[in-house]
């Protein structure tokens, strides 16, 4: 199979290289960018060696050529570019944000941007993998999830779809590293303010706070709006998410771990801790491994729920290629199956 990645010079179009190059059923792997056509991506990436040559956005071309496109580009450009490719019946995997919001006018609203066409938000797969894979076998057009929310809501689903905790209880303390605000320069990611600093961002305003409400809702209708607040902390990679909410009834620690062993059990990608161990960004960096734990405080009746992640990889190039392989009808680990760079 072929298949295409639109905007390779960023770091999700590099981590999906880095991957499907050795991918066992991806024969050749296609680089498009608007920008740098014509141009070796190892001038960008000299770790990805020579011989990957941009090539200029062809649609016709592209359609003619590819199987399946990862489309790792800004928001606002895969809005015009999937409906293009799925007239011609190619299958798009979006990793921006373009898709993921069913209603056009609330992505208005957090994007600052203009919506995609009601047809293709309509048609758009939610990609979390663990929780929506019947659907996405199905798809044609999968909108990737966003980091954050990736890491939130797998922390969440056990809670909120068995309907252990308050509904308006929920707050969520995010964390990551500097590579989730692109390869871009700016004067928010530069070392010398980023370093040996930690900082709030987007207080109440985040982009991905009516994500993950979306989800949240969509298995409890009673869900409330959350607090969600993100940190940028001088680091590359990891997302933490440290998840507070207020217990419907007495539970005890056990019980919770026999939860999440329980709804995780068939997902490869989601490892539990026992109870009385958390688990670290490092553990999983450079892997599509999402790694939780669990703690229940009996004296407030909170349950705290630690949800790490690489955002690069399982936010992002990782669990966008778990998506494909389900599309198409493969195992889901195809690709994927290795352990964590450590340390």
């Amino acid at each position: 199979m072929n298949v295409a990645i639109i905007g390779a010079t960023g770091y999700g179009g590099a981590e999906l290289l880095r991957f499907l190059q050795h991918h066992p059923y991806v024969n050749e792997c296609m680089l498009y960018s608007s920008s740098q056509d014509g141009i070796d991506l190892s001038l960008s990436f000299p770790h990805v060696g020579e011989g990957k040559t941009l090539r200029k956005i062809d649609i016709e071309q592209i359609a003619a050529t590819s199987d399946a496109v990862f489309l790792a580009t800004p928001p606002g450009v895969s809005s015009e570019l999937a409906p293009l490719l799925i007239e011609r019946g190619i299958k798009v995997i979006d990793l921006s944000g373009d898709f993921r919001l069913k209603d056009g006018t609330l992505y208005e609203k957090w994007y600052k941007r203009q919506a995609a066409n009601d047809v293709y938000l309509k048609q758009a797969v939610y990609g979390l993998t663990e929780w929506n894979r019947e659907h996405i076998r199905e798809a044609q057009l999968l909108s990737n999830p966003g980091c954050y929310p990736t890491a939130t809501l797998l922390g969440l689903a056990p809670l909120v779809k068995n309907r252990f905790i308050e509904e308006q209880s929920i707050i969520v303390d995010a964390k990551s590293g500097v590579s989730g605000a692109g390869r871009q320069a700016s004067l928010n990611t530069h070392f010398s303010e980023v370093n040996e600093s930690v900082k709030i961002y987007k207080v109440n305003e985040h982009q991905h706070i009516p994500e993950i409400e979306q989800m949240l809702t969509e298995w409890n209708e009673r869900i409330q709006p959350i607090t969600f607040s993100t940190h940028l902390i001088p680091m590359t990679r990891g997302i933490m998410a440290t998840i507070y909410a207020k217990a419907k009834t007495d539970l005890s620690l056990e019980m919770l771990v026999d939860l999440y062993k329980t709804s995780y059990e068939t997902s490869t990608f989601v490892r539990i801790r026992q109870a009385g161990q958390f688990p670290a960004t490092k553990e999983v960096y450079g892997s599509n491994y999402c790694d939780i734990g669990i703690a229940y405080d009996e004296r407030t009746g909170r349950v705290t729920v630690v949800s790490v992640i690489d955002n690069l990889v399982k936010g992002a190039a990782g669990q966008s290629i778990q998506n494909f392989n389900l599309m198409m009808g493969w195992d889901e680990t195809s690709g994927l199956l290795f352990a964590p760079i450590y340390p």
